[in-house]
């Protein structure tokens, strides 16, 4: 048995990123060709990106109003309408000491104009307008670069392209992404007490979650054997010790060399890692809190890497623990429980088996071995919703 921190050091080392794919994100691309911006949607960018223009691309009107000279501007000063400039193409138009442009949110500002007054700070009558309030230079002007400038870094090698990060790819006129890997896994679930759900529950059964496979080493080897084809292969179930777990030596039978088996993890210690012809094997316990943590913990960080991700933990916040918690036993524990208002609870049995306070929790908090928390401990927990 070995520690989690060794068994994923391990599994990292074994695996590679597959190789980046291209992806068009051009909105304007037709469904029919199977190339959709959401194509690349929760990928990992395979390179960095930087902006090809700045954002926004000239100064324009951050309101709607009256495009002016700032030092025209005081309470009661009477200024001339020479002309509109709504959003859209630039006219090209110029202001003069006393003059204004009727402007539109967006629109491109005049030549000479330095600040925008909002149309409820004037009156209009006929062709001018008397302004009621001082104004100042800059004032609702959104000046070219000043949310982005030209060559700054939009996208990292690694990142997750989330919805806001495709608008801003296309903003920047890039037609195409170059992303990492798809990651296609075989995900097999072992055991004769597995019955379809909708069928009658007989009794010792329980209902299948994934796609079974009866507890044979004929019927294990004929599934992993097509399995194997692909990236990844899961296992659950049938990795433990009993005369009934036969997935390792079925496995060993096929050729595959087992890496890690039994890890000093509290759920979830009969897990099981290795390859065999490019296929990254995952053996999960059957118990499925521990299938869950061991996913988290093992399986999740080694998808990711394959992936293309720069990060593979879970993201972290820190929250108020509620109630003592200790670990006496000779394996780290993750404890599954709730963070809400900045506070974390332990919910329901905290047992392998135990998947009603599973369903109730969004975060786990790691114990080590012979450490004790007291309530209102600040902890970091770990966050999947």
């Amino acid at each position: 048995m070995i520690s989690e921190e060794e068994a994923r050091a391990k599994i990292l080392e074994n695996l590679r990123p597959l190789p980046a794919r291209r992806l068009r994100i051009d909105s304007r691309a037709p469904i029919v060709s199977g190339l959709s911006i959401l194509q690349a949607l929760d990928c990992f960018a395979a390179q960095d990106y930087f902006a090809r223009l700045p954002l926004p691309n000239f100064d324009n009107s951050a309101m709607d109003g009256y495009a002016v000279i700032a030092s025209d501007c005081r309470s009661g000063a009477r200024l001339r309408v020479v002309a509109e400039q709504p959003a859209g193409v630039d006219r090209q138009l110029r202001l003069s000491p006393g003059e204004t442009i009727r402007i539109f949110t967006g629109a491109p500002m005049p030549l000479g104009a330095d600040a925008v007054v909002m149309q409820e700070d004037v009156a209009r009558e006929g062709d001018q307008i008397v302004v009621s309030v001082d104004v100042d230079p800059g004032e609702f002007v959104r000046k070219r670069g000043c949310d982005l400038s030209e060559g700054q870094r939009i996208l990292a090698s690694g990142e997750r392209i989330r919805v806001a990060t495709l608008g801003l790819l296309v903003s920047q006129g890039f037609a195409e992404v170059a992303v990492g890997g798809e990651v296609d896994a075989a995900i097999i679930s072992t055991g004769d007490e597995l019955a379809v759900p909708g069928e009658k529950l007989q009794p010792g059964q329980i209902y299948e979650s994934n796609s079974t496979c009866g507890d044979d080493a004929d019927s294990l080897g004929k599934t992993f054997e097509q399995a194997i084809k692909r990236p990844v292969l899961i296992v659950s179930g049938g990795v433990s010790v009993g005369e009934h777990d036969l997935v390792q030596k079925v496995l060993r039978a096929l050729g595959a060399k087992i890496d890690i088996w039994r890890v000093a993890i509290k759920p979830g210690k009969p897990f099981l890692f290795g390859h065999i012809d490019g296929c990254a094997l995952f053996g999960l316990p059957g118990n499925p809190v521990s299938a869950f943590v061991t996913f988290l913990q093992f399986v999740r960080p080694a998808i990711l890497k394959m992936m293309g991700a720069a990060s593979l933990d879970l993201p972290k916040v820190p929250g108020r623990l509620i109630v003592d918690l200790s670990n006496e036993g000779d394996r780290s524990h993750y404890i599954r429980g709730r963070l809400e208002n900045g506070e974390f609870a332990p919910v329901g049995r905290q047992e392998s088996h135990a998947l009603f306070g599973l369903s109730q929790s969004n975060a786990l908090l790691r114990v080590a071995v012979g450490e004790s928390l007291k309530a209102g401990e600040i902890v970091d927990v770990q966050i999947w919703d």
